[in-house]
């Protein structure tokens, strides 16, 4: 079994430089999703038929999915489905009756990989297998045409079709599946004397009736499952529509959430147990939260592990940090990539994070910036401390031992050492290393002027 994906359109309507299919639902391109279903299937290759923005669409996939069997097919004029699948017959694998070739579509993100092995069971290599819906509204959807017994003969896209057509409430997904061997034959014979004058890939199913072949159909329970985005209107409804169908999962697992339409995830989430996610979360990229995790509201967080027993208070923002149990970060915290916390670390309101590890126990609980630092156990930051990491050119690291403690209103200028049990005063400057128990005091000398007037306006 092959996989041909139509990928080729500018969709217009988007009103966007960017490929239709890059525009994304749950933090992943639409064609991101159609290759995965794909992939689900073990299918032997993927054709990716691209036009506009081609360059674009195959430099997303060798970044993001380099492992998938991708084969890229230029389809330079956008002349229908028809024209495109012809494009993909010499590149096919195998034109064996036997080989099945799945048709999908980029901008159809929703379709799931269940429902398509479903449908390939239906197909072989005397048989064709469409995958049909039921609407109320079947504007603009080509229709499902049968004969006096229920036998699917045709389909008909809405231009050509007459009025009692136009009536017909089974639409056609545009996903079917097909015999490699005879498909090639079919797609010769497809001509373009129609409305849009296109050579549509539909017409093949007269064909294959005419051969013989049985056409047969799966009829989806939700019609929602095969939607395409042609507009920023449609791609919002499958955006809300994907991120019920996560919450729905979420809930039914045992998480709380506070409000289900106010949870985003763009990307991949698992949890533990007695997780709690209040409004206005966002989870983006991979994240991972252990048991008994509470997020409070307005909170974002991005490819970060979340271990057992942590509180993220809110307004905080997350990225690529790996935080161990009992912390407690916020509320409007900022942890960057490479922050590393051990167990019950507290990191405060205003206090960012840069490729940092804390030792168990640290806190900065208040305004601070803290960058290229590896901290010990049970350190204390004051408010205002500034590890001043990056000289203009270059980053340089600070390193503080065990039960260091740093006063409010200092700033470390790195590269400086800090030994175990050492003490900042507040409002130092430290450029050079302190020794364990030391006391550094780094300031300019105090002077109280007797008889100063302040300054008075003229």
């Amino acid at each position: 079994m092959e996989v041909v994906i139509l990928a080729a359109g500018k969709g217009t309507r988007m009103n966007s430089s960017t490929p239709k299919v890059l525009h994304t639902i749950g933090g992943k391109p639409m064609l991101a999703h159609a290759i995965e279903a794909a992939i689900e299937l073990d299918s032997n290759l993927i054709h990716v038929v691209v036009g506009f923005g081609a360059d674009k669409i195959e430099r997303y996939c060798e970044t993001n999915m380099a492992d998938a069997p991708l084969n890229f097919v230029i389809q330079a004029e956008q002349l229908g489905t028809g024209h495109a699948v012809q494009r993909v017959i010499p590149s096919l694998t195998s034109i064996e009756d036997n080989n099945i070739v799945l048709i999908l579509y980029g901008d159809v993100p929703l379709i799931q990989a269940d429902t398509l092995e479903q449908l390939l069971n239906k197909a072989s290599a005397n048989s064709v297998a469409v995958l049909t819906g039921f609407t109320q509204d079947p504007t603009g959807l080509g229709r499902i045409i049968r004969d006096e017994d229920g036998e699917l003969i045709a389909i008909v896209e809405e231009k050509d079709a007459c009025d009692e057509q136009r009536g017909i409430k089974e639409f056609n997904t545009g996903i079917m599946a097909l015999p490699a061997g005879k498909l090639s034959s079919w797609l010769e014979k497809l001509g373009n004397d129609n409305e849009q004058s296109e050579y549509y890939l539909t017409d093949v199913i007269e064909a294959a009736v005419r051969d013989g072949c049985a056409v047969n159909s799966l009829v989806l329970k939700d019609e929602i499952e095969a939607q395409g985005v042609n507009d920023k209107m449609q791609l919002a409804l499958l955006e809300r529509y994907y991120q019920n169908r996560i919450v729905g999962y979420m809930l039914k697992s045992g998480v709380t959430l506070r409000d289900p339409n106010r949870v985003d995830v763009r990307g991949e989430i698992a949890f533990g147990s007695d997780v709690e996610i209040d409004i206005n979360v966002i989870f983006e990229g991979t994240v991972r939260l252990g048991n008994k995790v509470r997020i409070d509201a307005n909170v974002i967080i991005k490819d970060s592990i979340i271990s057992d027993g942590v509180h993220i208070l809110a307004g905080s923002n997350i990225d690529g940090a790996e935080i161990s149990s009992g912390c407690k970060i916020g509320p409007s915290a900022r942890l960057r990539p490479g922050t590393k916390l051990g167990k019950d670390v507290k990191i405060g309101n205003f206090v960012e994070t840069k490729n940092a590890s804390f030792g168990d126990g640290s806190k900065a609980n208040h305004l601070a910036y803290i960058g290229d630092a590896i901290i010990g156990r049970k350190v204390n930051i004051g408010a205002g401390t500034i590890f001043c990491n990056y000289d203009g050119a270059n980053k340089h690291k600070s390193t503080l031992g065990d039960n260091v403690f740093v006063g409010s209103n200092s700033v470390l200028i790195a590269p400086v050492n800090l030994g175990d049990n050492s003490f900042v005063a507040a409002g130092s400057a430290i450029n050079v290393d302190v020794n364990k128990e030391q006391l550094a005091v780094s300031r300019a000398k105090q002077r109280n002027i007797d008889g100063w007037g302040r300054p008075k306006k003229r």
